[in-house]
């Protein structure tokens, strides 16, 4: 496994990120595909002993039960200054809001119970999941900057934003002394590559660390047009991303199989060979054991110039999909 340093920070990270979305209840949250705790710390005890150090999870994941399985597997398995963990928080609820909870607060009663779950005393990398549209950003800023203060995470991240949102952010906490956001885990793909219009640049300009996930497209970019799985057929929110475009998605996944072939890989170190070359590293999520292998095995290939760009050509602009077409700009989703 190689290593490599995470943005801005002092951490050092997997080139692998474990995401761990398919950890928890299933009865307790949106996903039905997920894998109960016996076989979660299976899956987890097997990516630490392959040199995985970077495990992403989130208080969203089955209603907290993938932070307390992923908390519980890695405090017996592994010493705790020995792995990175990463979790992410909502936005303030309704409720919260006509209660008059302050972003700040948000933020403060968000990280005490991810601590809570994971059974830990800090994370690691806290991710703010989602833009807040109903709440102001200095709120949210300075929150994480109050938790970074008492030591409850070492850094702060972010997800699902555009690159403007993450300029402004950090233009705000360095204005006010607070903490700056050292990762970005953004929707980045082989058939999805709308971060190289302008998150990749201000990223590589800024050394902020890509952590991109639906690193395989929901499995997509591991299997053969046509090929189905579980997460594939019951993932509703998968299918929301990819069944528009698959048509056209299909022609580089073909690419990849066909090279995967002629290289005698799995598809899925092919297509995370490619995405490996640029980002710092992705979040892949794993319920078998052939997935987490084959994504270790993806930092050992190297593709040439020529399978990088044969894998790139037929790629077409995609409309804005998932949480980031919830965007309120109409103009950004024409």
């Amino acid at each position: 496994m190689e290593y490599k340093k995470l943005g801005n920070s002092k951490l050092e990270v997997s080139r692998i990120c474990m995401g761990c979305m398919g950890f928890g209840n299933a009865t307790s949250g949106q996903h039905n595909w997920t894998l109960d705790e016996e076989n979660s710390r299976e899956i987890i005890k097997h990516g630490l002993e392959l040199g995985i150090n970077f495990f992403d999870t989130a208080i969203a994941y089955q209603n907290g039960t993938s932070e307390q399985f992923v908390g519980r597997a890695l405090n017996d398995f592994a010493k705790r200054e020995e792995v990175v963990v990463a979790t992410k928080f909502l936005p303030r609820s309704q409720e919260e809001i006509t209660n008059g909870i302050t972003g700040q607060k948000h933020v403060e009663n968000m990280i005490d119970t991810s601590l809570k779950n994971l059974g830990m005393d800090y994370v690691d990398l806290y991710i703010y999941h989602m833009w807040d549209y109903q709440t102001p950003l200095f709120e949210i800023m300075e929150g994480l900057n109050n938790v970074v203060k008492a030591g409850k995470t070492r850094y702060i991240g972010i997800s699902n934003c555009f690159a403007w949102q993450l300029a402004k952010a950090n233009a705000l906490a360095e204005k006010e002394g607070f903490a700056k956001f050292v990762s970005v885990q953004g929707h980045y793909n082989l058939i999805f590559r709308e971060e190289e219009r302008e998150m990749v640049p201000l990223c590589k300009e800024d050394n902020i660390a890509l952590t991109p996930y639906s690193a395989l497209a929901g499995g997509r970019l591991a299997k053969h047009p046509g090929e189905t799985s579980k997460r594939a057929e019951q993932d509703a929110y998968a299918k929301s991303k990819y069944d528009a475009t698959a048509n056209q998605d299909n022609k580089i996944i073909e690419r990849v199989a066909e090279l995967a072939e002629k290289r005698g890989v799995s598809m899925t170190e092919l297509s995370l060979a490619w995405l490996l070359t640029k980002v710092t590293s992705p979040v892949v999520g794993a319920t078998k054991f052939h997935h987490v292998d084959g994504a270790a095995k993806a930092t050992e290939l190297k593709l040439t110039e020529a399978e990088m760009l044969y894998l790139e050509e037929p790629y077409v602009p995609h409309k804005l999909v998932g949480v980031m077409a919830q965007n309120k700009s109409p103009v950004l989703n024409r």
